[in-house]
C-alpha cells in the first residue's frame, strides 16, 4: 500500500533561531510588531510503500531519525495517511 507521509521539523526553543529572530525583526519594520516569536522549520512531504500504516510510520521515523533531522537541534513530528489514489 502506498502511504503519504506530512513531517515537521522545528529547531528546539532553547536554541536561537537566525531566521526567525531576522522574520520577527523585519516584522516590526512592516508595522506587524504583534508578530513576534517567529520560528521557521522545514515542512516535508514524502510517500511510502508498505504493508500497514504501522509499517510506513516506522520507515517515516527511521527517515526522520537517519537522514531528515538533526535531533541535536531540531524535533520533528509526522502524521501518515493512505495515499488517495487518483
Amino acid at each position: 500500500m502506498e502511504y503519504k507521509a506530512e513531517i515537521d521539523i522545528m529547531p528546539l526553543e532553547a536554541l536561537l533561531d537566525p531566521q526567525g529572530k531576522a522574520v520577527s525583526s523585519s516584522m516590526k519594520n512592516l508595522g506587524l510588531g504583534e508578530i513576534t516569536n517567529v520560528r521557521i522549520g522545514k515542512h516535508i512531504t514524502l510517500s511510502v510503500d508498505a504493508k500497514d500504516k504501522a509499517a510506513a510510520e516506522a520507515k517515516v521515523e527511521d527517515a526522520c531519525k537517519r537522514l531528515l533531522a538533526n535531533e541535536i537541534m531540531e524535533r520533528y513530528s509526522f502524521t501518515v495517511k493512505e495515499a488517495v489514489k487518483a
